[in-house]
């Protein structure tokens, strides 16, 4: 930390926290201004995968006087603040980036990139693998004599809280390098508490999706898979952090 960061006062501190969060939201606001044009395109695409599973001569309604517009609208909101996020998360680190140590910097940079990419991904995976699977078992198990017709407003909620389960639980390795990083646990402990693991990664799979076995296996697998690279990513960088500090005593 520079003198003159030292001679920051509260107030300063907090005008830059302003400054921070003003550039975040106009970031989120330039976006959306420039997608809300295509919003019932982009309401579209997000709904392709329902209607490509959905019965022949069906189709999505609304229920509500508003909801083809507001559900085009809400949507493009939310996707104005994913594809900022990058942006956003830069803010945050040149705010912290000052009052960290040169070890501390080189272990946030990446873990703020990879979070975010990890998250996209988890994004990805539900609309591209999850999405397909899912709607095409609801709509085949659909009683005798039922139209399937879903409502566009219950069918965004739907999908946004699968958005956010997936991209939540695909920041797994990045969790793990940060209680390992904070001393929380260790590699081995976790590697100890693998069957436990399995069967959290079920129960979280549960809560976080609808009650349906395919969604829930097909956020659990994902989570094992991630926990594993975890475990692996923290080894590396304990391996690498003892051989540092051995070499700092050798000197």
């Amino acid at each position: 930390m520079t003198n003159s960061q030292a001679n920051y006062t509260l107030f300063d501190h907090l005008i830059e926290l302003r400054t921070r969060l003003l550039r975040a939201v106009m970031s989120v606001l330039i976006i959306f201004c420039c997608l809300v044009y295509f919003a019932q395109d982009i309401y579209q695409y997000l709904a392709a995968p329902l209607l490509a599973t959905m019965p022949e001569g069906t189709q999505m309604i609304a229920t509500d006087v508003a909801s083809p517009f507001f559900a085009p609208f809400k949507l493009t909101i939310v996707l104005s603040i994913f594809l900022a996020m990058p942006f956003i998360l830069y803010q945050i680190w040149a705010f912290i980036a000052p009052g960290l140590y040169s070890n501390e910097k080189r272990m946030v940079a990446p873990l703020m990139f990879g979070s975010t990419l990890l998250f996209y991904g988890g994004i990805s995976f539900a609309y591209f693998v999850v999405f397909p699977l899912a709607f095409g078992f609801f709509n085949s198990v659909a009683p005798e004599g039922v139209t399937i017709a879903t409502d566009i407003s219950s069918y965004l909620d739907f999908v946004l809280k699968l958005f956010f389960a997936f991209g939540a639980a695909f920041e797994i390795p990045i969790a793990i390098m940060l209680m390992c990083w904070t001393g929380f646990t260790t590699p081995e402990s976790l590697k100890q508490k693998r069957p436990y693991i399995v069967v959290a990664a079920f129960v979280v799979g549960m809560l976080l999706t609808p009650p349906d076995i395919i969604s829930q296996t097909l956020l659990a697998i994902p989570m094992l898979l991630l926990f594993e690279l975890g475990v692996v990513l923290a080894s590396f960088y304990q391996k690498k952090n003892e051989e540092s500090e051995t070499s700092e005593e050798q000197l």
